[in-house]
């Protein structure tokens, strides 16, 4: 059966089908980063505006380039929460249409929920971001581990639609703390992949600096990341109020660093942000059993920040040191995008969990 899945948490606009659950036929997805690029972020009425003008021809093309058309489809996915009210609606509007007019059933999909998914999908024969040979459905009991740029939790997971959150963020999400250690630094939108990839230039020094990284209690499997952004703050500007220039007093700009001095900025918080999630992933794993009343047998890993460089890297040898297989995304499949959504949507659709034409945004309640 084919699925037609729709994106519209955020600033991407996606539609995607996939068939039987794992195999992605196709994938397309609208980007807004030129829209949102000079005001370093994301604006939820341009995005909103937007979605509205790119989610016709994202479905249509998305159809073409599966080679089906509506009357091969046995269901619609649509991401209903969490994310920016606005964008939900034309994502929730647009597959409510069709599901009315096709005659189909209609699915809602936690959109954090289907980050965890996206390392299970099969695209062209592959199974992106396999580290072993076992099959998804021998993956469980699992630690699931999503980082994004709203949200930073564990779960354990029971099956690919069972699952329990077991530790998060307590205040900024890690892709969040990114982007904003980047525009600190003085870097384009969107922030996190640039101060990546300036960490990554030859020779910046990940020890030049020490970040603090948030503990909270040696049982906690809770994270945050505000200490950590503000600290990079004071690192670039210094101490507000003891310089005589800069904002709010600080001593100086970012525009006063030089290159070395920002790689290695760069580098230093990206080492601290990813030992923070690798000290709580670790602790979780060495709780599994507690947790879950079993032992572990994999990990799922989703969302854009796992497209970052250090911590793909960091993901791999931790699963391999563990001698557990990794579910670790492709790069495109990391960031927001409908192919996860209509996975997903296949597996609740299997298991009876259908919504009605009532079904309604929910932009800040996540599994």
């Amino acid at each position: 059966m084919l699925l037609l899945g729709i994106e519209s948490s955020c600033d991407e606009t996606g539609a995607a089908v996939v068939r039987g659950a794992r195999e992605v036929l196709s994938n397309v997805t609208a980007s807004q980063h030129e829209l949102h690029e000079e005001y370093a972020g994301v604006v939820p009425e341009i995005a909103s505006r937007a979605h509205v003008e790119a989610i016709v021809p994202v479905v249509r093309r998305a159809l073409a380039d599966a080679g089906a058309g509506f009357a091969d489809l046995g269901g619609i996915a649509v991401g209903h929460r969490p994310g920016l009210v606005g964008s939900l609606l034309i994502g929730i509007a647009g597959a409510k249409a069709l599901a009315w007019a096709l005659g189909l059933p209609l699915v809602g999909v936690d959109h954090v929920h289907a980050h965890l998914y996206a390392g299970l999908l099969e695209r062209g024969g592959a199974r992106g971001g396999r580290s072993d040979e076992a099959g998804g459905d021998r993956l469980f009991p699992a630690l699931g581990l999503v980082v994004s740029g709203g949200h930073t939790s564990l779960y354990v997971m029971r099956s690919p639609i069972e699952l329990e959150r077991v530790g998060a963020t307590i205040d900024d999400a890690m892709g969040e703390a990114f982007d904003k250690a980047a525009t600190i630094l003085g870097l384009a939108h969107p922030g996190g992949p640039n101060l990546d990839r300036l960490a990554s230039t030859p020779g910046a020094d990940e020890r030049a600096h020490r970040f603090p990284i948030a503990r909270l209690s040696r049982e906690s499997l809770d994270m945050s990341f505000s200490g950590l952004k503000t600290s990079m703050l004071y690192a670039v500007r210094g101490l507000p109020g003891r310089g005589e220039h800069g904002p709010q007093g600080y001593e100086r700009t970012h525009a006063e660093l030089s290159e070395e001095e920002r790689r290695d900025l760069a580098a230093s918080f990206r080492r601290a942000a990813v030992d923070a999630v690798l000290l709580k992933l670790e602790r979780a794993l060495g709780r599994f059993e507690e947790l879950a009343g079993g032992p572990c047998r994999g990990v799922l890993t989703g969302g854009g920040v796992t497209a970052n460089s250090l911590l793909r890297r960091e993901l791999g040898r931790v699963a391999a040191e563990r001698g557990l297989p990794l579910r670790l995304p492709p790069p495109d499949l990391c960031v927001d995008n409908a192919a996860m959504i209509a996975g997903l949507g296949h597996e609740l659709l299997a298991a009876g969990r259908t919504a009605g034409l009532t079904l309604a945004p929910v932009p800040t309640t996540a599994c």
